[in-house]
């Protein structure tokens, strides 16, 4: 069976754009709406926490600069806490707990996968001017880092400590 070029071209385009319409790019302002129950898996800066516990809100502002305001975080061992990203800026940006390690890992992945999707409860992916929410449950002591991973902006300096202390 021999397939046009033509016929073959066209098949593809059909394929790619039945896909872009699926795929929500990470500085897509339509990015998916978090939607069912958290899944509550443990990393090494903690788990996902249930908002009836959170005892504290903290807010964070995400600016163009590429900084957070605060940039520094101090969080009890056991607390949960609410954090409140507000996106001040014109640009998408986010608020992605993890570790060093873990941040940095994600940032170099998102500079040759920009468009990646995912839907974890310790990021918020803001639009300008909106607010996102994570609540999450601090029950391992360290230095943590939240960050704004979407291409660029992690090396550009956007990044957080978030100390949790015993005490």
């Amino acid at each position: 069976m021999q397939v046009s070029k033509r016929s073959l071209i066209v098949a593809i385009a059909a394929s790619l754009l039945t896909c872009a319409g699926r795929a929500f790019a990470h500085g897509d302002e339509k990015h998916p709406a978090k939607s069912g129950p958290v899944k509550k898996e443990q990393k090494d800066w903690g788990i996902a926490g249930d908002a009836g516990q959170a005892k504290r809100s903290v807010e964070v502002g995400m600016a163009d600069t590429m900084r957070f305001t605060p940039e520094r975080i101090a969080v009890k061992l056991g607390e949960t806490v609410r954090f409140v990203a507000k996106n001040n800026g014109k640009q998408m940006h986010e608020f992605v707990i993890g570790t060093q390690a873990e941040n940095k890992k994600h940032a170099e992945l998102m500079l040759k996968f920009p468009n990646m999707e995912h839907d974890e409860p310790y990021m918020a992916h803001v639009p300008p001017g909106k607010t996102g929410q994570i609540v999450w449950t601090f029950n391992r002591a360290g230095s943590f880092e939240f960050a704004c991973l979407i291409a660029g902006h992690y090396q550009a300096g956007m990044v957080g400590t978030i100390t949790v202390s015993a005490s």
